[in-house]
């Protein structure tokens, strides 16, 4: 088994020295491909969403991989395939999957959230149990992972359904300026086709390492685990059940693809990522970088304590805004506790300031912000 997590994590390294810039995107990803959870891309157009999954597909050397780009007018026959016209003949209605998504091991949606009420069940259930079912024909799919796109996020709560199964969302970005250099020039090799030799992975590779992934002992972080999803709902982010007991898979994928068969508690890294809402991702972040910062673990996941230097800027920007919000009173409990989280978060932020002045000044303001919350309380 640790020649086939080398493996992975070899294919991984491959799209990420393709793809500048996009690390955490490709670790997310080799994540849910891990776990076997569906993984969400949200971005704007040109931040390479579709490539990566793509140039991650062509990896899996026996794999068969589907793409499609959703519109509202997408039938269902184009996603799971047309009636078998001999079999319809016969008075059977079974559908042709020959080169559809029922088939493939790799599935990628672009614009997931143009899905129409024709073809939604028929996905909801593929997402959720990995089943096809059309009429009185179901078909149990071999897909290893689903990854939906979009540059937006549902505003029908119809799609809520569809976002819901979705374990992990990843925010896509277009790169750091410093990194663009970089990025030219490896975009330019990708475009001109240059030979590079491709690492590659056989799906029933990932198949055992999928399995072998239920296997990992969640014991030692069980109890932080169940009080910051107790955390999480108290702050206003809504975790149901049923993702609860899934993100333990992503846990134990942190774990299993850093060689190790126990999680620690830096794994909970994965749990930055299940935001409903942009302004959810900030205050996940402060909550689980303050969990895990004390985990020293030799062999914790690079994307753990990946915290990114602070504007002061930015920093003291947001901390204004929490004083106005906290100034103007009539707060509700669970507002009272957002507040309290993203000053926290804020907190932690502030520590990475590297200009002394601006770092002090700051923390001044973020103290002043606690004496008044201690007061109210």
């Amino acid at each position: 088994m640790t020649q086939n997590i080398e493996k992975l994590n070899t294919v991984l390294n491959h799209v990420k020295e393709t793809f500048v810039g996009k690390n955490d995107v490709v670790d997310l990803l080799g994540i849910c491909l891990l776990a076997r959870e569906n993984a969400f891309l949200y971005g704007p157009p040109g931040t390479a969403k579709s490539a990566i999954v793509r140039t991650l597909a062509k990896t899996v050397k026996d794999g068969k991989n589907f793409e499609y780009l959703l519109t509202r007018f997408t039938e269902p026959n184009e996603i799971f395939g047309p009636f078998d016209i001999r079999k319809l003949k016969e008075g059977e209605l079974l559908t042709n999957t020959e080169g559809m998504m029922p088939e493939a091991s790799m599935v990628f949606l672009d614009e997931i959230f143009n899905a129409n009420s024709a073809i939604l069940n028929s996905l909801l259930m593929a997402l959720n149990e990995k089943i096809f079912k059309r009429g009185k024909e179901t078909k149990h799919l071999p897909a290893l992972m689903f990854v939906g796109a979009s540059n937006v996020l549902p505003e029908d709560e119809a799609l809520n359904a569809l976002f819901d199964r979705f374990l992990i969302r990843i925010n896509v970005d277009y790169v750091h300026p410093d990194l663009l250099h970089q990025v030219l020039l490896a975009g330019r090799k990708l475009e001109n086709n240059l030979e590079t030799e491709t690492p590659e992975i056989l799906s029933h590779e990932i198949k055992e390492l999928q399995d072998l992934c239920k296997t990992v002992d969640l014991r030692p972080i069980y109890e932080v685990y169940l009080n910051t999803i107790i955390s999480l709902r108290n702050t206003g982010i809504a975790i149901s059940d049923r993702r609860a007991v899934k993100l333990q898979n992503l846990i134990a994928a942190s774990a299993l693809i850093c060689g190790r068969n126990e999680a620690i508690l830096s794994d909970l890294w994965v749990l930055k990522h299940i935001w409903d809402t942009e302004e959810q991702i900030e205050i996940l972040e402060g909550i689980i970088n303050r969990t895990i910062e004390k985990d020293d673990h030799p062999k914790s996941h690079p994307q753990a304590l990946q915290n990114k230097t602070p504007n002061p800027e930015e920093v003291m920007k947001d901390v204004k805004i929490l004083v106005e919000k906290w100034n103007q009173g009539s707060l509700s409990f669970e507002e009272q506790n957002v507040i309290k989280d993203k000053l926290r978060y804020l907190q932690t932020r502030c520590e990475w300031i590297r200009n002394p002045e601006q770092k002090q000044y700051i923390q001044q303001e973020i103290e002043n912000l606690w004496q008044k919350i201690l007061q109210t309380v």
